[in-house]
C-alpha cells in the first residue's frame, strides 16, 4: 500500500509547483486559449488564458509513477503501463490539437478525421495489447468478456473488444473533453472518479482470485489490480495539485491535451479493472453532459429546435442566470453522488457474488 501513498503525494507535489512554472512558459510563449464568440460573455474574459495544462498532470503522473516504483523497488504491471500508454497517447493527440489552435489561430484544431485518426491509432494498439501479456494465471490486462463490477456474459472475442473498447475510449476522452468548459469542472469530477478507482484497486488486490487466503466465489480475476491502484492514485495526486492553479479564477486550462488524456486513462483504468460498465454510473457527470450535446444536436437537425439555450449542459444553466462557480460546485455534487451510486453498486455486487 506504500506505493499507493507515494504515488499520490509524488503526483500532488510535482503539479503544486510545476504547473506555475508551466504557466510562466505558456505565457512567455502567448499559448493562450481560443474563446468561442457565441459563449457565454463572461468567457470573453478569460481570452489569453494559457491553455494546454494537461501536459503538467500527464507528466506528473508519469514522474511519479516511475518514482514509485524506483522508492519501494518493485516492478511495473503491464496493466498500469497501459493505461499510462492510453493517457499519454490520447494527450498527444490533444496537444497537437491545442498546438494548431494556438499556432494558426484556427479555432477547430486538428481536422476532424485527423483527430479521430489519432484516437483510433491510440485506442487500437491499446485494445490489442491489453489481450496480450497473459500471467501465470493466464489473466491478460483486459478481457474479451463485457464487465460491470466484474467480468460477465459470454466472449465477444478479439475484433468486438477492439471495437468495444474503441468506442469506451472514444466516448469517455470526448466526454471529459465536452465537460472541460469551466474552471476546474472536469479537473475536479476527474479526482472523485480516480478516487474511486483507487479504492476499487485496493478492493480487487484484498479480494484478489490469486490470493490463496482470501480467495471465494466473489473473488476478482484482475491481472494487476494493484498496479491500477497505483496509477489511479498517481492521477487523482495530480489532479489535485492541479487544481489548485485551474480553479476559478484559473490561472491555467488543461486544453483537450488535458481533457483526452484524462477520458483516456478512465476508459483504461476501466477496461483493465473488468468495470467498463460501472464507469458509465462512476463517470456519471461526463455521460450527462455528453447527452445533453447529442439531445442538443438531434433535436435540432430533426425539428429545427433547441431543447437547451446551449450544449454542452454547463454553459445552459450559465445563460440562465447561474454564476460559473455555482454551476461547477453542484455539477461536481452531481459527480460526487454518480461515484457514491457507483462505489455502492460495486460493493453490492461483491455481497451479491458470496
Amino acid at each position: 500500500m506504500k506505493q499507493i501513498l507515494f504515488s499520490g503525494m509524488i503526483g500532488l507535489f510535482l503539479t503544486l509547483i510545476g504547473t506555475p512554472l508551466l504557466i510562466k512558459l505558456l505565457a512567455r510563449k502567448g499559448y493562450g486559449q481560443f474563446i468561442r464568440d457565441d459563449g457565454p460573455r463572461d468567457h470573453h474574459s478569460k481570452r489569453g488564458t494559457p491553455t494546454m495544462g494537461g501536459i503538467a498532470f500527464i507528466l506528473a503522473t508519469l514522474i511519479a509513477y516511475a518514482l514509485t516504483k524506483v522508492i519501494t523497488s518493485s516492478d511495473p504491471s503491464f496493466s498500469g503501463v497501459l493505461v499510462l500508454f492510453l493517457m499519454a497517447g490520447m494527450g498527444l493527440v490533444g496537444f497537437l490539437d491545442d498546438y494548431i489552435k494556438i499556432v494558426k489561430q484556427r479555432s477547430l484544431g486538428l481536422r476532424a478525421k485527423a483527430k479521430m485518426a489519432g484516437q483510433l491509432i491510440v485506442g487500437i494498439a491499446f485494445a490489442v495489447l491489453s489481450l496480450q501479456f497473459a500471467d501465470m494465471r493466464g489473466q491478460t490486462p483486459a478481457s474479451d468478456r463485457l464487465s460491470f463490477t466484474q467480468d460477465f456474459g459470454w466472449q465477444i472475442g478479439p475484433v468486438l473488444f477492439v471495437i468495444w473498447a474503441l468506442f469506451m475510449i472514444l466516448a469517455m476522452s470526448n466526454g471529459v473533453n465536452l465537460t472541460d468548459g469551466l474552471d476546474g469542472l472536469a479537473t475536479g469530477a476527474s479526482v472523485m472518479v480516480f478516487g474511486a478507482y483507487t479504492f476499487i484497486g485496493i478492493w480487487q488486490y484484498q479480494e484478489s482470485c490469486a490470493n490463496a487466503i482470501s480467495a471465494g466465489p466473489a473473488c476478482y480475476e484482475v491481472r494487476d489490480p494493484l498496479d491500477l491502484a497505483v496509477v489511479a492514485s498517481a492521477l487523482m495526486g495530480a489532479c489535485f495539485g492541479f487544481l489548485w492553479w485551474n480553479t476559478s479564477p484559473a490561472k491555467i486550462f488543461m486544453g483537450d491535451t488535458g481533457s483526452l488524456a484524462l477520458g483516456g486513462a478512465l476508459a483504461g483504468l476501466a477496461i483493465c479493472s473488468r468495470t467498463e460498465l460501472l464507469m458509465a454510473v462512476l463517470g456519471g457527470l461526463f455521460v450527462l453532459i455528453t447527452m445533453s450535446v447529442v439531445i442538443q444536436v438531434g433535436s435540432f437537425r430533426l425539428t429545427g429546435k433547441r431543447v437547451f439555450r446551449m450544449a454542452p449542459l454547463q454553459h445552459h444553466f450559465e445563460l440562465k442566470g447561474w454564476s460559473e462557480v455555482l454551476v461547477v460546485v453542484r455539477f461536481w455534487i452531481i459527480q460526487g453522488m454518480c461515484v457514491i451510486v457507483g462505489l455502492g453498486l460495486f460493493y453490492g455486487g461483491w455481497q451479491a457474488a458470496k
